[in-house]
């Protein structure tokens, strides 16, 4: 694995034997200041690269619109289902899926390309839209939820290998940008359009409106995948455990669950959860992940870090605008469509300018998170006006999107070719494990030193706690860079 800078100039070896030459390296002369850069929408949208930007971005719109359908939809499918004391199950079931599914697809993208996940996983995810449209109880609810989390799980991990296949190095910067653009009109319609939907023809078709939609984007990506179907990886590179997948998978449902029903038995299996999940991620993240070394490990830890502080602050904006201002539920979750639309702003900074130093980017979205989690933490006096909040959004989602595509550049740019099935799977796992602990931490503050009426105090508290995170991940970040030219 590559783990010195600076990088070698070498074609991608992904790109070896493709019909698409390469790029130059971002910190080749061919694009340093002055020298012509790659046309943004020849990148995207050139003839042989258009079909694969279609599908991937259709795919990833229709997953952020289930995401947020579905938060919208719940309150009347638990009603309707009769399943009130399992309303947190769909989300958590989801989560548990995507976790197992993440690893499975890691393993099987390292030793036989991403094909199998490729066109496996939209139609496990189209099966589990289906389960949940027709469901007519909340057991075949939960088991669709399980079969969409697995399809999102494996399509994460596909995509993230198939732009490292058709993508170069200078060009991959622009797709992530694109990837960040693809959540923003959910993210700005998407509850909106469900809560429609819910009140109008029903809360299953929040669900079915999908399914054609979904039949298009893997229509797009049949053509693609006969592109890439004679590529395998070098049959070299690591495997994820899948039974330490299922461990780390029950112990963050465990936690999640514990933190939403706080008792004293919640906070035994909690504890349990937690170890389970520390144990498990020893054989699941890169070397060096918690102690704090470079490498890929280095990288993993930089976007859970990043994952984790910030997903407290989204979490529990909205209870503080309303428990802390008074705001009603429509001004409360307003600063988090301004997150999304200022994510995808700083996300398509990054992209226009693919020679900038992608560690530097990473710092700097550190900085910029820290900053919005302060303003955040401000918010919650009672003191402080409410358009803080709309601050507070604006910069962190700025820090988001400048540093979440630079850290995965500098993933498939260090990672082994073997490896990147397992170093994306390791992404996703810390991402979702971070945002697990932190926002169950956030409940067991709000817990035990205030409530949901009123949470000044604990939020205060929840940000002082972020704010830290996000200087401890800077300095990290930092300090590999610095390690890794010595």
């Amino acid at each position: 694995m590559t783990t010195t800078a600076p990088e070698p100039q070498s074609p991608d070896p992904a790109h070896q034997g493709s019909p698409h030459p390469p790029s130059p390296h971002p910190d080749s002369p061919e694009l340093r200041p002055g020298r012509t850069r790659p046309r943004r929408r020849s990148v995207l949208w050139s003839p042989e690269r258009r079909t694969t930007t279609a599908g991937v971005l259709l795919l990833v719109t229709l997953m952020a619109f289930e995401n947020l359908g579905v938060a919208t939809a719940m309150p009347t499918m638990v009603a309707d289902l009769d399943g009130g004391t399992l309303y947190s199950w769909p989300f958590t079931t989801f989560l548990v899926a995507s976790v197992v599914a993440t690893v499975l697809s890691g393993r099987v993208c390292d030793r036989r390309g991403p094909v199998p996940s490729l066109l496996g996983g939209p139609v496990v995810f189209l099966v589990g839209l289906l389960a949940a449209g027709f469901a007519p109880n909340m057991a075949v609810l939960l088991a669709g939820r399980f079969l969409q989390g697995l399809g999102t799980g494996t399509v994460l991990v596909a995509t993230s290998l198939l732009i490292a296949l058709v993508f170069t190095d200078a060009e991959r910067p622009v797709i992530y940008a694109a990837n960040a653009a693809a959540w923003v009109l959910p993210a700005v319609i998407g509850p909106s359009v469900a809560g429609l939907v819910t009140d109008t023809v029903g809360w299953r078709w929040v669900f079915h409106g999908l399914v054609p939609l979904v039949l298009v984007g893997l229509a797009l990506l049949v053509p693609v995948v006969r592109s890439v179907a004679g590529y395998r990886p070098p049959p070299r590179g690591r495997a994820a455990s899948v039974p330490a997948a299922v461990a780390a998978a029950v112990g963050v449902g465990a936690l999640t669950w514990a933190s939403q029903h706080p008792s004293g038995f919640a906070l035994a299996y909690g504890a349990a959860g937690l170890a389970a999940v520390g144990l498990a991620l020893r054989r699941l993240l890169p070397a060096g992940t918690v102690t704090g070394r470079g490498g890929l490990g280095g990288l993993v830890r930089s976007r859970a870090l990043l994952a984790g502080t910030f997903a407290g602050m989204e979490a529990f904006l909205p209870l503080t605008m309303t428990g802390v201002h008074g705001y009603g539920p429509a001004l409360a979750g307003l600063p988090l469509t301004v997150t999304a639309l200022s994510w995808s702003l700083g996300s398509a900074l990054q992209g226009r300018f693919p020679h900038w130093d992608r560690d530097r980017l990473v710092r700097a979205g550190f900085a910029l998170v820290g900053a919005g989690v302060a303003m955040f933490g401000c918010v919650a006096l009672p003191g402080c006006p409410g358009w803080v909040a709309f601050a507070a959004a604006i910069v962190g989602g700025a820090g988001m999107g400048m540093a979440y595509p630079s850290v995965q550049v500098l993933m498939l740019r260090r990672a082994d070719e073997s490896e990147r099935g397992f170093a994306s799977s390791a992404m996703q796992l810390g991402d979702w494990v971070t945002s697990a602990l932190v926002i169950g931490f956030g409940g067991v503050l709000l817990g035990a030193l205030g409530s949901a009426a009123a949470p000044g105090t604990p939020i205060v508290v929840l940000a002082a706690s972020l704010t830290v995170l996000a200087a401890v991940g800077g300095a990290l970040a930092g300090a590999r860079r610095e390690g890794e030219r010595s």
